[in-house]
């Protein structure tokens, strides 16, 4: 029965499975509810609910849904997704719901076995095994650690595990997606190929970077963490919880970001704005704290940053009207140290910039990964756009600290500088794109710099010292809101701009930005900073709108503009300067999602908007590399080195691909 079977689609899931499993014998064949079951199930699930053909196993999908809950699934189905309504009376239904409590998996494959082991180095090793095939082994020892093994000579095992981690979002705290990796060039480029690829059922396109921490890759979507070996994607642990009905905002969706590590613990946010803890090593979980109550419109979906011994995150729900928020909680225990609210209460510093009303649900989230510099203790994070998003009506002002970079003492949360990209912001651009941090020479003397390509259509480098202003110049030639940046830092506004009104009014650059949240990249050796820029306007229409829970509170619509084509354009920026130094035009919709990677060696790779993973040469933009995926980009690449050898790694749909060099 296709119903039950698309119960792996609605998170009907334990909190931590393991791979391969046997299953417990089923109920007699005299029980109503098995009669049920093998008339209407069977033929697609197999008689004992372990999977067949035509659905998979639901055996580790029942624990967590309730008898209505069952109930009202088989009975409605999801036409859209080939499960159809099955109308079963309320004593047939009854006696089904009542067999499917019965089903009780086991390990999937094989009884867990402990097995003793020697090494190629000579040690003996004993534990359980959590993945085997008969090229590799991975064992949990009693410490409950994971080590990975290749086969070897003799019956003994060769211990493998990465050289170079990617222990961040971003591969550092500083948000830089740069590599010194150097065994993949742009001589023998061309000889990259996939090496695994790991599906994850049942799940939203992927947006999740992954993380590889001592030859273990963990990569999430909603509610869910697999951890897997980074040599060939062997899935080593899987957790999951349900996803949260009845919830509103991006996080509904089904999709997550990544995780944080520290030592021995993961980080990662669920969708109903909670924050928790995992053992790395068994995916159980050491705490959960609630950041915010999902009932009254937050979400969450971005990887935390972990510093020190805190974790930092924020949450979304800004197109839903809460109030943004940065916080830091204990590692060790959950605990929250500090919290820093984007928006100011009603009579604090920075409340008189909200004229009227819209203070009470202003947005601003800080709903993205920031960055760190731990020499200066400081945390950088960009700010959401103010609600609602496209009507002004009872917010007049800048409205801070919407649309900005905040720098926060780390230890503490205490405000040090900000710079507000686009004061009173009407149309949906947020600051949350990636705040790269960079160490480089300007105008002849060594400084600490931030530079960020903003969804306003520019480019900017601060001093993340003090917050000062250097440089700000267009990247996109659409760009129609604002003549420029002033020496006071704030915009110049275009004297011919139309507000959002009833009707709508034109703006460039488009609702979805000259870029957004995809990974952007800098290469100290050329100068040069790697963007994927967007080409294209919007129709922004004013809307009225009164904030409600579960609710959207955009306050109108943005819409693409007839007969006018968006374009994805690969651009490189002289940070110095803000000069465009080449570009590579891209075929296709405009609206993939897939941002870059800069490696030493001279390559940026990047997600094409026609759907293919491409490499070019760093300097100029030359291509010297594809692999069409036919995917539509919502990730960025990544890359490590596991066992000698450099990987590149990537979301594409519903898998994670891994690429190598073909010897």
């Amino acid at each position: 029965m296709r119903a039950l079977g698309l119960l792996v689609c609605l998170s009907l899931a334990v909190r931590v499975t393991f791979p391969q499993s046997t299953i417990q014998p089923p109920a007699a064949a005299a029980d109503p509810g098995r009669r049920q079951y093998d008339n209407n199930c069977s033929v697609c699930h197999g008689g004992d609910g372990a999977g067949g053909e035509l659905a998979p196993s639901i055996l580790f999908r029942l624990a967590n849904r309730t008898d209505t809950e069952l109930t009202e699934l088989v009975r409605a189905g999801i036409p859209g997704r080939g499960m159809p309504a099955f109308s079963l009376g309320n004593q047939e239904m009854n006696d089904l719901v009542a067999f499917l409590r019965t089903l009780r998996p086991l390990r999937r494959g094989y009884t867990p076995v402990r097995k003793k082991l020697q090494t190629t180095d000579g040690k003996t090793l004993e534990g359980l095994v959590v993945g085997e095939s008969s090229l590799d082994l991975a064992l949990r020892t009693d410490d409950q650690r994971i080590h990975l093994f290749r086969t070897g000579g003799g019956g003994h095992y060769r211990a493998v595990t990465s050289q170079t981690d990617w222990s961040t979002y971003n591969g550092q705290v500083g948000g830089n997606r740069y590599t010194m990796l150097t065994q993949i060039t742009p001589a023998n480029v061309a000889k990259l190929a996939p090496r695994w690829i790991f599906p994850m059922p049942n799940v939203t396109r992927l947006e999740t970077t992954p993380v590889v921490v001592e030859g273990i890759m963990y990569v999430t979507s909603g509610n869910e963490c697999y951890a897997l070996d980074a040599g060939n994607g062997r899935e080593l642990w899987h957790f999951q919880q349900p996803r949260t009905r009845g919830l509103v905002g991006n996080a509904a969706g089904g999709f997550n970001r990544g995780v944080a590590q520290a030592g021995d613990r993961l980080f990662m946010v669920t969708d109903n704005a909670h924050i928790l803890s995992l053992n790395r090593f068994t995916g159980a979980v050491l705490w959960e704290t609630e950041m915010a109550d999902w009932h009254q419109n937050y979400n969450a979906t971005s990887a935390p940053l972990a510093v020190g011994d805190l974790v930092i995150s924020g949450t979304a729900g800004g197109e839903q009207g809460v109030r943004g928020f940065l916080a830091a909680f204990d590692q060790a225990t959950g605990k929250e140290v500090w919290r820093f609210w984007t928006v100011p209460a009603p009579g604090e510093p920075g409340s008189e910039t909200w004229k009227g009303k819209g203070i009470e649900h202003p947005s601003a989230v800080a709903w993205f990964t920031g960055t760190y510099d731990p020499q200066l203790d400081t945390l950088y994070w960009p700010t959401g756009n103010p609600g609602p998003d496209y009507n002004d009506d009872e917010r007049g002002g800048d409205n801070l600290y919407s649309c900005s970079i905040l720098a926060l003492e780390a230890k503490t949360g205490k405000l040090k500088w900000y710079y507000q990209f686009t004061p009173h912001d009407v149309w949906d651009w947020d600051a949350t794109e990636p705040p790269v941090l960079v160490d480089a020479n300007w105008q002849g003397q060594p400084r600490k710099l931030l530079i960020q390509a903003n969804r306003n259509g520019f480019f900017y480098v601060l001093d993340r010292v003090g917050g000062k202003l250097l440089l700000a110049k267009p990247f996109v030639q659409k760009l129609t809101w604002a003549t420029g940046i002033g020496p006071d830092g704030r915009p110049v506004f275009n004297p011919d701009l139309e507000m959002p009104d009833a009707k709508g009014e034109k703006v460039c650059p488009a609702q979805d930005g000259a870029s957004n949240w995809f990974s952007t990249s800098y290469n100290p050796a050329t100068g040069l900073y790697y963007v994927q820029a967007m080409e294209g306007c919007s129709i922004v229409a004013k809307r009225p709108v009164e904030w409600e829970a579960g609710r959207g509170y955009l306050g109108g619509s943005a819409r693409t503009v007839p007969d006018e084509a968006r374009q994805k354009v690969l651009r490189a920026i002289d940070i110095q300067t803000g000069r465009i130094r080449w570009e590579l035009p891209q075929v296709g919709r405009g609206d993939s999602w897939g941002g870059t990677l800069a490696t030493a060696s001279g390559l940026v790779f990047f997600g094409e908007d026609s759907g293919m993973l491409e490499a070019v040469d760093a300097a100029h933009g030359k291509p010297l590399w594809q692999f069409q995926t036919n995917q539509l980009w919502k990730a960025s690449p990544m890359t490590y080195r596991f066992d000698g050898k450099q990987y590149l790694a990537v979301a594409s749909g519903q898998n994670i691909i891994a690429f190598g060099l073909i010897e």
